[in-house]
């Protein structure tokens, strides 16, 4: 798009995403919100969600038709059959669409085999008269099938955590030698460094436990885990609707493959009345909340360290200022016992004639003499005092 298509894309509140299939493939669309909530069958409510410039919680909201993604730097919309990717062409949002269009495309080989062995239980289950229940969606065997939602938000949050998790050993590499050389010693430069480190380690948490409790919230909660399964919900939808949207698609489609093979698999799902077994997205939670949990808990050490080190810091300088009030008091005995001798001494250098002072030179050094020891005495009986009362150490 040239700058004139920009700027018409601009003036109507365009945007660029990109909407990946089930087979990987992408396609970039500059399109408004009001095309996108038609596309995903959203409310004007999930678009603001997901809109960057407005300050919205994390959020993994399950929608009747659509997953409404808002975590980190990641704002998608994920349906049945697509995931719709805000601002692909962002520094930190292109490589999880590289990872989209390497693990998106479907398994075929898992697929083949999974409706050969339902083919095949299919037929011994009707010699036996009994239901067709096919095995490729049993608890051994549908993990090699997750439906298509389930495997991008697989990337975003395996992208999301994998970030933060990377900024987390990046700050722990840049902290413990900056807060042992503050300990070694305190200067303006260390406590700067220092204090830049903290202000990022204090947003980095804030960020991290955002994730994390959106990932507890989800796994707290079955109904919102169900409501994730929008394979599930299709196959609960009117049959003819389902014929309608399959036969839309061209022949030996892929999407049509997928779409059809998922069908069948919620279709089972809902015959064993499975409608609110969430283990397979439980399982797929919980892995990634162990990871931002353990993120979580080494900046919660990192923090503690960082604790510490103004905790020693501070005793530090409390022994320092404890050492300066010594001096101060020190110096403050000097003055006093300075200050008698220099009374002593302005008292016999006034110039008032007295007769003692004829002829009376000894007297000088009398009174240098005994002046000089009752300073040293007054000193010392204030240092003495000083230690007695515990006010200066050895």
């Amino acid at each position: 798009m040239g700058r004139d298509g920009r700027s018409a894309a601009a003036a109507t509140g365009a945007r660029s995403w990109i909407s990946m299939d089930c087979t990987g493939r992408g396609i970039v669309l500059d399109v408004d919100k009001h095309e996108i909530m038609r596309r995903a069958q959203i409310h004007a409510r999930d678009m603001r969600i997901i809109d960057p410039l407005l300050s919205y919680p994390s959020a993994i909201l399950g929608r009747e038709k659509a997953i409404v993604l808002n975590l980190e730097h990641i704002k998608a919309i994920i349906t049945a059959e697509e995931i719709l990717l805000r601002d692909p062409s962002e520094e930190n949002v292109t490589p999880v669409v590289q990872e989209l269009h390497r693990r998106l495309p479907p398994i075929v080989a898992h697929q083949a085999e999974g409706e050969g062995r339902g083919q095949h239980e299919a037929e011994s289950a009707e010699e036996a008269g009994g239901q067709i229940y096919p095995s490729y969606y049993s608890s051994s065997f549908y993990p090699l099938v997750s439906p298509f939602e389930f495997r991008a938000l697989e990337v975003a949050l395996e992208a999301i955590c994998s970030s933060l998790d990377a900024r987390t050993m990046e700050l722990e590499i840049d902290a413990y030698p900056a807060l042992d050389e503050l300990t070694a010693k305190i200067c303006s430069r260390n406590l700067d460094r220092v204090r830049k480190l903290k202000s990022a380690m204090t947003r980095l948490i804030a960020r991290v436990q955002k994730v994390r409790d959106e990932l507890e919230r989800l796994l707290d909660d079955d109904n919102d885990m169900a409501d994730l399964y929008l394979s599930r919900k299709m196959a609960t939808e009117s049959p003819c609707l389902v014929d309608s949207a399959v036969s839309d698609l061209a022949p030996n489609s892929p999407v049509l493959v997928s779409k059809t093979s998922r069908v069948s698999r919620t279709s089972v799902a809902t015959l064993h009345g499975n409608e609110y077994n969430v283990e397979e997205l439980e399982m797929l939670l919980e892995a990634y909340f162990i990871q931002i949990d353990g993120s979580l808990n080494r900046l919660n050490t990192l923090r503690e360290y960082v604790d510490d080190t103004e905790d020693y810091i501070n005793f530090q300088l409390d022994n320092h200022r404890n050492q300066l009030i010594q001096l101060e008091l020190f110096l403050s005995a000097c003055t006093v016992s300075l200050t008698f001798y220099s009374l002593v001494g302005g008292i016999f250098g006034m110039n008032i004639p007295y007769s003692w002072n004829d002829n009376h030179g000894y007297v000088f050094r009398w009174v240098v003499g005994v002046g000089g020891l009752l300073s040293g005495l007054i000193l010392i009986v204030v240092l003495v005092y000083a230690r007695y009362k515990g006010l200066i150490g050895a």
